[in-house]
């Protein structure tokens, strides 16, 4: 029996329809690490999570300063959808610490603030000095390395580097919240990755499956191992779900 894996998915409206989707490459990347696909629509919907063995919180646009606490301070909001944050704040919430989750790139973003940690606004803004983030490149190009804590369950996976990574973000998490640590950093010391604090310490005790991560594997799949690694990792703790007892899965 294949884990069933929900994906969240880009809401966008126009000529008074909205439409909600995803790019094809997260679909393949777990496809090919052996999951069952649900795409997870922008309505809060309880009754969706039921059949679920994991949680993959996809790429996107920003979050609102409110969603944790602050004010704004004066950041273009590209890609906005306060349909979306209702109804990943509701999917994380529900599903914790249930099932497996990766966020990925906005995703980790979606962690951290459905937890009570806070975001950066806008790294140029506040850190100058700071690397690119937002790279012209295409999107299976690698443009800056990360360092990951090596008594991580990250770094248990893929290894504590540095990593070749993509990076395709303008926000990024400030504050990690309770339960959490950052276990990965950009060499300009921007956070690049989130975990459980209760999970791994190299590979010892692995704990809840609760990672994010800043830049996108998904799109390095076939290129990097680490991202291979990472997507097989996620895939087997989703299916090491199914054979627990009232776990959510489907035939």
């Amino acid at each position: 029996m294949k884990p069933v894996v929900g994906i969240t998915t880009r809401h966008r409206v126009g000529d008074a329809l909205a439409s909600d989707g995803v790019a094809v490459t997260y679909i393949e990347a777990l496809a090919q690490s052996g999951a069952a696909v649900v795409l997870l629509p922008n309505v809060p919907n309880p009754d969706a999570l039921r059949v679920l063995d994991g949680l993959l919180l996809t790429g996107g646009g920003d979050f609102a300063p409110t969603l944790f606490g602050a004010a704004d301070e004066g950041t273009d909001w590209a890609g906005y959808s306060p349909e979306r944050d209702a109804a990943e704040m509701l999917y994380l919430r529900a599903l914790a610490p249930d099932v497996p989750v990766l966020g990925i790139c906005r995703g980790m973003q979606a962690m951290a603030v459905a937890f009570g940690g806070s975001l950066v606004q806008d790294i140029p803004r506040s850190q100058p000095d700071a690397l690119n983030h937002t790279q012209s490149e295409p999107r299976e190009a690698t443009t800056h390395t990360v360092q990951v804590d090596p008594t991580s369950r990250l770094a248990h996976i893929v290894g504590s580097g540095p990593l070749e990574v993509n990076s395709f973000h303008h926000q990024a998490v400030d504050r990690v919240p309770a339960g959490f640590r950052a276990v990965a950093h950009a060499p300009d010391g921007v956070i690049e990755a989130i975990e459980a604090a209760e999970g791994d310490r190299a590979g010892s005790s692995p704990g809840r499956f609760a990672i994010g991560v800043q830049w996108h594997p998904e799109t390095l799949v076939g290129r990097h191992a680490h991202a291979d690694r990472l997507f097989a990792a996620f895939v087997a703790a989703c299916a090491a779900r199914v054979a627990l007892p009232g776990a959510r899965s489907v035939g």
